[in-house]
């Protein structure tokens, strides 16, 4: 069975071009985005690191640090990371594990228990590990997705899913289809119309299940 919402992630050390790190311990009090790829140099991964390095400052500016995973080693990383900046145009401070033995992989139920990678290795050997993990700082996942290797991520969704759970925390709210920060949101129905008019002031009933409302900005 596969990691759930609200599963605590697996605790584990690894290897990364950074040096060593155990997980809990990097992710410490932040949010974190976990981001797996199936082999270094590849194009929609090099591409997909890109966006991720450009987010730079979206990331910090929401207390969240991201790392990726990838099966081959702390060298082939250190060169990949050339390619991944020369193509963003920008540094890629953060760091990548080396999951040559795939102990992150399975933990994470990316591949099979009983998977191996044979030599000569290519990303067709490891292609379902493309998925994305957003963790909270109690080291439970939030919300995961996984792509097909044709595919390339959406960050610019993973980072509006991220705001979303953000603001659904701090505010004791949901949002709805295609919430951007800043639209309204919708009230929990265990809240009463009396807490709700208390706690977020006016707000819109289309149904009884479905209130919304603007939150102060």
């Amino acid at each position: 069975m596969g990691l759930r919402i609200n599963d605590t992630v697996p605790d584990f050390t690894a290897e990364t071009d950074q040096g060593t790190i155990n997980f809990h311990d990097w992710i410490g009090n932040s949010w974190a985005i976990l981001f797996s790829h199936p082999k270094d140099f590849t194009p929609v991964c090099t591409t997909e690191f890109g966006a991720v390095a450009q987010l730079a400052d979206e990331w910090a500016s929401r207390n969240t640090k991201v790392i990726g995973v990838s099966v081959d080693g702390v060298e082939e990383h250190k060169g990949w990371k050339g390619d991944i900046e020369s193509y963003a145009g920008t540094g890629a401070g953060f760091p990548i594990i080396a999951d040559e033995g795939l102990e992150v992989s399975k933990a994470f139920d990316m591949l099979p228990a009983e998977a191996y990678l044979p030599d000569g290795r290519t990303p067709a050997d490891s292609a379902t590990v493309r998925t994305v993990f957003i963790i909270g700082p109690d080291k439970q996942v939030k919300l995961s997705m996984t792509y097909p290797m044709n595919v390339g991520r959406n960050f610019a969704e993973v980072l509006r899913a991220l705001d979303g759970l953000q603001t659904a925390a701090r505010e004791n709210v949901a949002t709805p289809a295609n919430w951007t920060p800043g639209g309204d949101v919708v009230i929990p129905t265990t809240v009463s119309d009396e807490d709700a008019r208390a706690k977020y002031g006016d707000f819109t009933t289309h149904f009884p299940y479905l209130r919304t409302t603007r939150l102060p900005q």
